[in-house]
């Protein structure tokens, strides 16, 4: 009897063992935006102010040192105005696993901000980056103090008796190679099927845009907090299958960003063919970028004020000017962005953690 006792004993703290390394997560991310759109006369990027709020708090469990994480959320989307006309509540619902050898895989209704970099705005729009804060779908990164590679599919609609189902593969990655010099880009493959019982007029459709970059990193050549530059080409192919021919605009690209202390600037340059034929047709629900990659040149600048820049808030004030061949542009924005989470809450007194860079920001 004493034997099997001990034995029992035994059994239980072996499965207290895991219960041990079980560890409640939180996170609190609050957003607000005021941008202000002005110039131009062209339907694609009409004038208008976007006036938002977005609050995503979340609570999960964390297990064997965080290799496994099971979260659980919502995303308050709320315009600012007197009452609750215009609002969204998003369900965010995921499983992610990390492991020591820079493998991460999340599954579920998951925030977008865990990618390792914001998509660049001739993939995904401004307004998308706003109003669909969360991936549907499935994601894996492999991520090294070098560089990293990851492949997010998003499911973005179901096909019901009026929504065409829609989903895109996303691909990207940015490694260094030797020195400032970088390699990596970004592939993106977007498909628009019909809808349930649909009409004979009605296609599928498809587009994949291939962006392959090369960049310089002369964050620690220069006087500067930080200066990257890359230039590249964009490869667009668009396919009506109901014309069953693809078109294939291309161009050159190049991007410059630079900080010192509070004050930010970013470049945009494109030239070359007029991208996203079927823009006008399918509209945000085949193709993601900014409709102002409908042209032959275009150039965006981004004068960014950084005013409050610390681990948990990031208050930025900013100007954007817009140029083509057919017209200008002029952005007035203000973003802040609230993040804290349960192990910045651990390191609130760590004074180094406080240049990690940690907040991925709203321009």
């Amino acid at each position: 009897m004493r034997n099997w006792l001990l034995a029992i004993l035994f059994l239980s703290l072996l499965q207290l063992e895991p219960m041990r390394a079980q560890e409640l997560e939180w996170s609190i991310d609050a957003s607000m935006l005021i941008n202000n759109r002005e110039g131009g006369e062209d339907s694609t990027t009409p004038d208008q102010t976007a006036l938002f709020t977005r609050l995503a708090p979340e609570l999960g469990i964390s297990m064997l040192n965080g290799e496994h994480v099971l979260k659980a959320g919502v995303v308050w989307y709320q315009p600012m105005i007197d009452n609750l006309d215009g609002y969204k509540v998003l369900p965010t619902l995921y499983y992610r696993y990390n492991n020591d050898n820079g493998w991460h895989v999340t599954a579920g209704l998951m925030p977008r901000s865990l990618m390792v970099q914001r998509m660049p705005r001739y993939l995904w729009s401004d307004s998308l980056n706003y109003c669909q804060p969360n991936i549907r779908g499935i994601m894996a990164q492999f991520i090294k103090p070098d560089g990293y590679a990851e492949m997010v599919v998003d499911w973005r609609q179901m096909q019901t008796e009026r929504q065409r189902e829609a989903f895109t593969i996303m691909v990207n990655t940015d490694w260094r190679i030797t020195g400032p010099l970088r390699l990596g880009g970004h592939v993106q493959y977007s498909h628009l099927a019909m809808t349930r019982h649909h009409a004979d007029e009605q296609h599928v459709n498809d587009n994949l845009m291939l962006n392959p970059m090369v960049g310089l990193d002369l964050s620690h050549h220069t006087p500067l907090d930080s200066l990257r530059l890359e230039a590249g080409a964009i490869i667009d192919m668009e396919r009506d299958r109901g014309v069953d021919r693809w078109e294939s605009p291309a161009g050159f690209v190049a991007t410059a960003t630079a900080r010192w202390r509070w004050i930010q600037l970013n470049e945009t340059f494109y030239t070359g063919q007029e991208l996203m034929p079927l823009y006008h047709k399918f509209g945000s629900q085949l193709i993601q970028g900014d409709p102002y990659y409908i042209t032959k040149t275009y150039s965006r600048t981004d004068l960014i004020f950084h005013i409050v820049s610390n681990r948990f808030v990031d208050l930025t004030g900013s100007l954007t000017f817009h140029a083509t061949e057919k017209m200008t542009g002029f952005w007035q924005q203000i973003a802040c962005r609230f993040y804290l989470d349960s192990n910045l809450w651990k390191r609130r007194h760590d004074k180094d953690y406080l240049r990690s860079g940690h907040l991925s920001p709203l321009y």
